[in-house]
């Protein structure tokens, strides 16, 4: 039985050192159009990049940004210094009334 399994074996450990084609280990066009194809992704993305960068503010610091809105210009200490409620009741004599006053029946 063993000398079956070593006839059996024997075709595949006897055999000299392959030999590799000649192509094997080389690149291909493939290879090249592949590493075109992410250079050029490369480039998009930094540029891409740049043009983001260029459009951040030099600092993010609060005494450098500008107002969103024209109501964050007015000084509004004045007005909290005057009195305790004096900010409230401004903001209720601009709005407008929702509710009318009682309706003398006698008019009619």
């Amino acid at each position: 039985m063993t000398g079956l399994v070593l006839a059996a074996v024997r075709p595949f450990v006897d055999q000299g050192p392959e030999q590799a084609p000649e192509d094997v280990g080389k690149s291909g066009p493939i290879g090249l159009l592949l590493i075109v194809v992410l250079l050029i992704a490369i480039l998009l993305l930094v540029r891409s990049m740049t043009t983001h960068l260029k459009r951040l503010p030099n600092s993010f610091d609060s005494a450098d940004r500008v107002p969103d809105s024209p109501a964050s210009l007015v000084d509004e200490t004045p007005a909290a210094a005057a009195a305790p409620g004096q900010a409230l009741l401004d903001t209720l004599r601009r709005a407008p009334r929702a509710i009318e006053p009682p309706r003398d029946v006698d008019r009619g």
